[in-house]
């Protein structure tokens, strides 16, 4: 099992910063793959970020691709989503999500996911 809880999200206005980290209890760290998911009022759960087990690969979605970083510390349990010129349409529900070895940008692929934290972007 692996617990996973988010924190860092909030209200901010469009053009800022905002940074999401993500940390993780229970089995090996380093033997999961971390993905960003994020969900917006009626819409479907959706991809944004992933990494891999060590961090040497990372993937992102189109839509967020140059402005976001998603980066893991394998040494303190936590995989971080670092959030740049962030707009009124990256408001939404943003899940931390693991599983184990092989990163994916499929959400049905996750085993365990995190309760989510709240990110609203006004313009």
């Amino acid at each position: 099992q692996v617990q996973l809880v988010e924190s860092g999200g909030g209200l901010v206005q469009a053009g800022v910063s905002l940074t999401l980290s993500c940390a993780a209890s229970g089995r090996p760290f380093n033997s999961y793959a971390m993905g960003w998911f994020r969900q917006a009022p009626g819409k479907e759960r959706a991809f944004v970020a992933s990494i891999s087990m060590a961090g040497s690969a990372t993937y992102y979605a189109d839509s967020v691709k140059g402005r976001f970083t998603i980066s893991r510390n394998n040494a303190k349990n936590t995989v971080d989503l670092q959030m740049n010129s962030l707009k009124p349409e990256d408001t939404a529900i943003y899940y931390c999500a693991a599983r184990r070895r092989v990163v994916s940008s499929l959400a049905h692929d996750y085993e365990y996911w995190g309760q989510g934290t709240q990110v609203t972007v006004s313009s």
